[in-house]
């Protein structure tokens, strides 16, 4: 992008000089030159609708201008004025993007739906809703909601806020209450979510998942999907089994998705050697 502006910066300054030289002419042979866009030309119109032909017309016209000796001042000039437009086509400048915003809000037992109950390791007061920008795989900016541990609100907001600053691509981002509380729902829809009170997924003795704490992530499930008991899940998610294939969402080793969270001090699931988990990533390690 910087590499664009400069060119057309560029190119913006070479176009006002061929003005200028234009201008000069005109006052000394009384002509007239049209309105930029259109410029006649032995009675045929030259309009540049891309950088590329805006460039083709630039040329051609200098070119006409130099080297025909049957073109009178007047036509030379009016040829230059085409030069002039044409180049000054590509000098648009280029639109910053939104920034990144996140805000921060409590939220309610009947906020939380199914993805809380009675019993749960945590209560409604000790959680958040973070309000949070994200850009999707089509380059479109939205705005979701990630429900987590107050006490990971600054390590959530600022790993997505590398994220949003590297473009990195999420599908969705939803509390686990819009999918029901269901975990495979939010999964299937490649949700990214945070709390869900629910136990591990996982062999041996039954436990609380990090997520019931509020305390794990799980990004962009079917890029990332979790390897366990001899499937992947969500089942979609075996199409992206070869994690060499890489591909936009995915986390991979030393890419923006692991970098942004390790910076935050928190761990990705994708260590895991027998049940590697993809998607996952806690502020504990589990």
């Amino acid at each position: 992008m910087r590499c664009q502006q400069v060119d057309a910066l560029r190119v913006h300054n070479a176009a006002i000089a061929v003005c200028d030289l234009v201008l000069v002419a005109e006052t000394m042979t009384s002509s007239w030159v049209s309105p930029a866009g259109a410029v006649p030309l032995g009675g045929v119109h030259a309009v540049a609708d891309t950088p590329g032909e805006a460039e083709g017309v630039a040329n051609t016209a200098t070119r006409m201008a130099r080297s025909s000796a049957r073109v009178t001042t007047l036509h030379a000039m009016r040829l230059l004025a085409v030069a002039a437009t044409a180049l000054v086509f590509v000098s648009a400048p280029v639109a910053a993007a939104p920034p990144y915003v996140a805000t921060v809000h409590g939220v309610t037992r009947a906020q939380l739906g199914s993805s809380w109950h009675i019993g749960c390791p945590v209560a409604p007061p000790s959680l958040v809703r973070i309000h949070l920008a994200y850009w999707d795989f089509a380059g479109h900016r939205h705005l979701g909601d990630l429900v987590v541990a107050r006490s990971a609100t600054h390590a959530v907001s600022a790993a997505f806020a590398a994220l949003y600053r590297d473009r990195f691509p999420i599908r969705s981002i939803r509390p686990v209450s819009a999918f029901r509380g269901s975990d495979d729902r939010s999964m299937a829809a490649d949700n990214t979510s945070g709390f869900n009170c629910r136990r591990a997924v996982a062999a041996g003795p039954v436990h609380w998942s990090a997520h019931a704490y509020g305390v794990a992530l799980d990004v962009n499930p079917v890029e990332n999907p979790y390897r366990e008991g001899g499937r992947w899940l969500p089942p979609v998610g075996s199409g992206y089994a070869d994690r060499t294939n890489v591909r936009p969402g995915m986390a991979v080793p030393g890419g923006t998705l692991i970098t942004a969270f390790a910076a935050v001090g928190w761990q990705w699931g994708g260590r895991w050697a027998v049940t590697p988990d993809y998607q996952h990533f806690s502020a504990t390690g589990g």
